[in-house]
């Protein structure tokens, strides 16, 4: 008997695959994961069906482009023992789910997400009037629920797409979860929890039911969370009986916000590789040194002698990622009273980022040199994903009327 997971601690995160990573992705995105790691049980995947949306004419770079990014993701800290890493097209779980969740799921739930009228606004030069594109929002839900991951780490910018996933998770519960006998096999399924944690759940179930005690509901799923002894199907039943509906298959992931990125891109706007404002994590010492000293200033101080401000310059925005109080006093007071002058102001940036760089280049070398660890990394991750995607697709299937014998 397999007992239930701990739903509300397994994180599910991806990246597209646009090949080898720079600082805006290490601060923005992997950082969080390696703390993430620690605390939770992670699946980090490789998008790579979510770049065909937007790539399809040409596909042929995302291969080299999906490795590349695994390394640098080892090479940053993303541990394959702590998380599990995959690849979305090698778990085609994912996209069974996507086309069950589609047969259920309102054009106009897809037609409304933010994104996609920015999205084709922003990518003109490309023809996105494809139901991939329309319906990707949809596959980005179905990677979470494939997973019943319970915390999705977003900036508040994405925390709309999670609402949706948690739409259709309700609406596909609302239409499946009513299975014949549901109440007879919710209370089986209680009295398998022993006479005291029964009673408890009962106690905690009317306080939420008649009262609306939503710490009560909270606790009660606490109670189910905590429960050793009782199956995947029984806690989901539970869950949906606590609630007062049906069995509980798809559970609501919640969104895990992150800290907005701070990484500037060098002419000050955020860091992305169409900007053409990059530092790429592998990049050697001597380009890094490069791209910082020629990054553009505060406009207004063409000479040396002229005072400036740091408040508006591309160079100031790294000094608050880096730097500490003491040196970021040292650039308020000598920028602004022409003491030292730009090239002075950008050493100690230069300095910082090819210290952090270092180890990171030294590990991707390691990394590069044997590349079937890191194809047996992704190989492992991808049979861990498929374990978890198909227990989530036998459920499905059964209650679709899909299950065969």
């Amino acid at each position: 008997m397999n007992s239930a997971p701990n739903q509300t601690h397994r994180v599910l995160s991806g990246m597209r695959p646009t090949g080898k990573l720079h600082l805006g992705h290490y601060h923005g995105v992997l950082k969080n994961w390696i703390e993430l790691q620690h605390e939770y049980e992670c699946f980090f995947f490789v998008a790579d069906w979510h770049a065909l949306t937007t790539d399809y004419e040409d596909p042929s770079a995302i291969p080299q482009a999906s490795f590349d990014m695994v390394v640098d993701w080892l090479a940053c800290g993303i541990s394959a023992g702590a998380a599990t890493l995959f690849i979305q097209s090698r778990v085609p779980e994912h996209a069974e789910l996507h086309l069950l969740l589609s047969m259920i799921t309102p054009l106009g739930w897809l037609e409304r997400v933010p994104s996609y009228k920015d999205q084709q606004e922003k990518l003109k030069e490309k023809d996105l009037a494809t139901y991939g594109f329309l319906g990707y929002p949809l596959l980005q839900s179905a990677d979470i629920l494939i997973y019943k991951a319970g915390a999705v780490p977003v900036g508040e910018d994405q925390v709309a797409h999670v609402e949706m996933t948690r739409e259709i998770a309700r609406r596909f519960n609302h239409i499946y979860g009513r299975e014949p006998g549901f109440e007879e096999q919710a209370e089986q399924a209680k009295r398998k929890m022993g006479k005291k944690n029964a009673k408890m759940f009962d106690q905690l179930k009317r306080r939420y039911q008649e009262q609306g005690d939503q710490e009560a509901l909270d606790v009660a799923r606490a109670l189910l969370e905590s429960q050793a002894n009782i199956t995947i199907a029984d806690r989901e039943r539970l869950l949906g009986y606590l609630e007062g509906g049906g069995r509980v298959i798809l559970p609501e992931p919640s969104p895990l916000l992150t800290k907005a990125a701070k990484m500037p891109g060098l002419d000050g706007q955020k860091m992305s590789k169409s900007y053409g404002n990059t530092i790429a994590l592998r990049d050697d010492p001597d380009a890094v040194e490069q791209k910082l000293r020629t990054m553009p200033t505060d406009p207004a101080r063409v000479r040396r002698t002229d005072p400036g401000n740091p408040d508006i310059c591309p160079v100031w925005q790294f000094h608050e990622v880096y730097s500490d109080t003491e040196i970021k006093d040292w650039v308020q007071q000598g920028c602004r009273s022409a003491g030292i002058g730009c090239i002075e102001c950008k050493q100690p940036i230069i300095d910082a980022v090819r210290k952090e760089l270092e180890p990171i280049q030294a590990e991707v070398k390691r990394l590069e040199a044997d590349p079937d660890l890191v194809r047996s990394f992704i190989n492992e991750g991808c049979e861990r994903a498929r374990d978890r995607a198909r227990e989530t697709m036998e459920d499905v299937r059964h209650v679709m009327s899909l299950r065969q014998g």
